[in-house]
């Protein structure tokens, strides 16, 4: 129930502005319940990345965000953009949840000491959790979406729409 309580009283902003540099980095990852290494600057060679950091692997609104995810895979490989999420869980956590809440549609890095979810500003104060933000990022690195909200909702449509508007801009 505190997590709950600390979770409404998180600011919803996202603080790495539009068009801003987006840190790279590597995580242990896991993909159906298969272990590697994901590297940021690796999977912008390839297109854009959606990258979304989430509370807490197994948690209501996390399984929610997670399902719609996986629901909608098929719209973010047409767009040509990788997805990828992050949580503060260990790798051991997401090597289930990425079987089973994001039905081995895409993967989920892990962020135990929390330095990713710093760098980016998605990291809840006084607790151990990652905010729920999403960003998509450009090919060249640069923040073309950013969106903070607790509930789960308009975290996929928010990034289809950022996705769309870039390619249309190309």
């Amino acid at each position: 129930m505190a997590f709950v309580g600390v979770i409404s009283l998180s600011p919803a902003r996202a603080a790495l502005k539009l068009g801003s540099a987006a840190p790279l980095f590597d995580a242990p990852a896991s993909l159906g319940g298969k272990e590697f290494r994901f590297s940021l600057a690796d999977a912008l060679h390839r297109g854009p990345v959606v990258l979304y950091f989430y509370p807490a692997a197994f948690t209501r609104g996390c399984t929610i965000e997670a399902h719609d995810f996986a629901d909608a895979m098929d719209q973010f490989k047409a767009l040509g953009a990788t997805v990828i999420g992050v949580s503060m869980d260990k790798i051991e956590t997401l090597d289930r949840f990425s079987v089973s809440e994001c039905r081995s549609r895409f993967p989920v890095a892990a962020d135990p000491d929390g330095k990713i979810a710093t760098s980016y500003d998605s990291r809840m104060p006084l607790v151990h959790y990652a905010s729920r933000t999403s960003y998509v990022i450009a090919p060249d690195g640069h923040v073309l979406f950013a969106y903070t909200a607790m509930a789960p909702a308009g975290h996929i449509s928010g990034t289809l729409a950022a996705l769309h508007a870039w390619k249309a801009a190309r």
